[in-house]
């Protein structure tokens, strides 16, 4: 029963440090937007999660992030050769800001649940 419980909350906290690490990632693209010769970076969301979840743990999971990183492939072709797509960058940073939120509050509604079933059998 407890391997059920603490399963779904390492699954949910695994995709909050893979959000965290995409944050990252989009922000620094976001911040080298006028750096001439940058290259855009960009990971593959639901494989970085799918190997962090079958692996060792969350110490190991940044690790194999820095691995899934790619290069973006660029929209447009710039002269001072930076492939940061400003539009794209703003879009997926909106989109995972949304859905970090939603992993943090899925893990704040598992406690809760698990809290309360706690209480009431406490109580009676």
């Amino acid at each position: 029963m407890i391997n059920r419980l603490t399963d779904s909350l390492n699954f949910q906290a695994e995709a909050l440090v893979m959000r965290a690490e995409r944050q990252r990632m989009i922000a620094s693209n976001i911040a080298n937007a006028d750096t001439p010769g940058y290259v855009a970076r960009e990971f593959d969301f639901a494989k970085a999660l799918q190997e962090a979840t079958a692996g060792a743990g969350a110490a190991d999971s940044t690790r194999r992030t820095s691995a899934m990183l790619r290069y973006a492939a660029p929209a447009q072709t710039n002269l001072d050769g930076n492939s940061v797509d400003m539009d794209r960058e703003r879009a997926a940073f909106a989109d995972n800001t949304v859905k970090y939120e939603s992993t943090l509050r899925f893990i704040n509604g598992s406690v809760r649940t698990m809290l309360d079933a706690m209480k009431s059998h406490n109580a009676g």
